[in-house]
């Protein structure tokens, strides 16, 4: 089995200094500026899988760098960072309360408003701060990046074009309550698929070696597409039928959102009369842990849940099936396979 905690550890160093220097530069000139700080640092070293940084460790192996360069865990780290720019945003836009069973950033920021009497709307300061927080953490998962290719860079522009993509489409598409499969399957790809795992692999074999990366792109394509599909997928029906206490979401959430995600599209495909009732009620204002439940229940009676199963371990056999050992150095193939598992299988 392949350690990845040496990735991890490698990453959240170079997370927690980077927090640390924005900090130590910026209070100096304000000290309500900690505030921001803490914020990032709660959410960006308050737990996540660290996915994406071993999918950018193992393109970098792949393709030939040195383990030892360090450059690799600077793109994972700035990924990371990324990422958390996007949930910033994502719970303003879904007015999220908990994130990793914690408050949310604005739901804080506009107790804290309340909590100080200040002036104006507590909600409107609380959005407003969350994204500009969020923002904030964007700039600096871009600095990470300043010492990239421009081969690297180029991909680095694709990944953020395609996953803030990818959140537009998705919210339209709960705002028109979309329920087309092939929709539903544009918006998983781009505003999560993508950014998850191909795109993660092309930085790192590509800022490891711009020819051999290069050539290694199809390939990495070819696995990381379906299986960041799978993994999308996996977080969407946890999403909906997760322990709230173990995925640190609220139960349901995409139901009360109305998230076009592949499994409802399908759901609404091979659903009955009585149970399209039943799912029509999703997005509504109001529901209750009862209406939840309904859906959950019609949702799974549809037999869209065992079709995303199967779904699933399809795409796993489609990305595994892709990979060539031949063109792959180092560990690179082995841990592959196992980050497969890992996305397709998890519980979390």
């Amino acid at each position: 089995m392949i350690d990845s905690s040496d990735v991890v550890a490698q990453v959240d160093a170079i997370l927690a200094n980077a927090v640390d220097d924005e900090r130590h530069q910026w209070t100096r000139i304000d000290e309500d500026l900690e505030t921001v700080f803490d914020e990032i640092e709660s959410l960006v070293l308050g737990g996540g899988k660290r996915l994406r940084p071993q999918f950018a460790h193992w393109g970098w192996v792949a393709a030939g760098g040195d383990s030892a360069d360090g450059q690799q865990f600077r793109i994972g780290a700035a990924i990371e960072l990324l990422h958390v720019f996007a949930l910033f945003h994502d719970d303003v836009i879904d007015d999220a309360e908990t994130r990793r069973g914690n408050t949310t950033t604005h739901r804080r920021m506009s107790d804290m408003h309340s909590a100080e009497q200040m002036a104006g709307e507590s909600r409107r300061f609380g959005e407003g701060a969350a994204i500009l927080i969020g923002d904030i953490t964007y700039v600096m998962s871009d600095k990470l990046m300043d010492n990239v290719s421009p081969s690297a860079r180029s991909i680095w522009h694709d990944l953020r074009m395609e996953m803030n993509i990818g959140q537009y489409l998705d919210t339209l598409g709960s705002a028109r309550r979309e329920r087309r499969i092939e929709i539903a399957e544009r918006i998983c790809r781009y505003k999560s698929a993508k950014y998850t795992i191909e795109r993660p692999l092309h930085l790192g074999a590509v800022a490891a070696n711009e020819d051999i990366g290069t050539n290694l792109l199809p390939m990495l394509s070819a696995y990381g597409l379906p299986l960041g599909d799978a993994f999308q997928m996996r977080d969407d029906m946890l999403g909906a039928f997760g322990d709230s206490s173990v995925t640190g979401k609220p139960v349901g959430g995409d139901f009360l959102e109305g998230k076009p995600t592949p499994m409802l599209a399908r759901a609404y495909a091979l659903a009955s009369a009585s149970q399209l009732k039943i799912l029509d009620t999703i997005g509504t204002p109001g529901m209750s842990s009862d209406d939840v439940a309904a859906i959950q229940e019609a949702v799974s009676a549809t037999g869209a849940v065992a079709e995303m199963e199967s779904l699933i371990v399809s795409l796993r056999g489609e990305a595994v099936a892709s990979l060539d050992k031949r063109l792959i150095q180092g560990a690179a193939f082995e841990a592959l396979l196992e980050l497969a598992d890992a996305v397709t299988q998890r519980t979390i």
